[in-house]
């Protein structure tokens, strides 16, 4: 079992170094100690949490419908419990102010971190230019307090685009893209991006590095890689694959008493 890092910048540039397109960073995102010590045990360098996974462990809906301290108090749980660079979800930064934000997230040892530009009380996206300011505001106060963050920008376009057509939602992703590299991400996320021509699309559109979700169904790890993605997230997955085992397990006991019964 890890414990907090006392240099958050040196955990940052491990991190950072970790995005490589082509070869990407594969994150199965935890939600609680026990979750990450599996999947650190079982070699990956670095961990992400999920929103969605942790929220539900919580009780609470996804989309900031948990209050920030469990959120934090839970993702820092997974800070204490590893030895490698931990990025922490941080949804849409729960209403803090940039220098909170960034102080909280040092201050329990994260290597980085997701910042999303869906509007979760007002409905719809921010405004491209206000989420690349929000991004700025970031990068200078952790700049301002000495520690280094890994600031991963997440594009919902694909998710809270409201009513864009396919082309114009690719379109305003790139653009998105482009300009929270400009204030200073380190690597942008366009989540749920919807075919591997967008993909593309995006790692030739983006000045910096693409974080892509590998989704059953949708794509292979091995393509995603071949066209440029440099960081993989599982998202919740790992969390359903986790209750789905659970589930079998309790239907097996329920009818055959036996939770080893075939």
């Amino acid at each position: 079992m890890g414990t907090i890092a006392t240099d958050t910048s040196t955990e940052a540039a491990r991190l950072r170094d970790l995005h490589k397109p082509g070869d990407p960073l594969l994150l199965p995102n935890v939600w609680d100690a026990a979750s990450a010590s599996i999947v650190e045990e079982a070699g990956f360098p670095a961990l992400a949490t999920a929103s969605a996974a942790i929220a539900a462990m919580l009780g609470h809906d996804d989309h900031e419908g948990a209050p920030a301290e469990e959120m934090l108090a839970a993702a820092g749980r997974v800070v204490r419990a590893s030895g490698v660079p931990v990025s922490v979800d941080a949804e849409a930064g729960y209403g803090l102010p940039a220098e909170e934000l960034v102080e909280r997230l040092a201050g329990m040892g994260a290597a980085g971190f997701n910042i999303e530009d869906t509007d979760h009380r007002g409905g719809g996206m921010v405004g491209a230019a206000e989420q690349a300011a929000r991004i700025s505001r970031l990068r200078e106060a952790a700049r301002g307090s000495g520690r280094d963050l890994v600031v991963n920008a997440r594009v919902d376009v694909f998710v809270s685009g409201g009513d864009m057509g396919g082309e114009d939602r690719l379109t305003e992703a790139v653009e998105r893209g482009r300009r929270y590299m400009d204030a200073g991400a380190d690597c942008v996320y366009p989540i749920l991006i919807p075919s591997e021509k967008a993909l593309a699309t995006l790692v030739d559109g983006v000045p910096g590095p693409i974080n892509a979700n590998c989704m059953p169904g949708w794509s292979s790890l091995s393509r995603v890689a071949e066209l440029g993605a440099a960081r993989v997230s599982l998202g919740p997955v790992p969390y359903l694959r986790a209750l789905d085992t659970l589930k079998e397990m309790a239907a097996r006991v329920a009818e055959y008493g036996d939770p080893y019964a075939v």
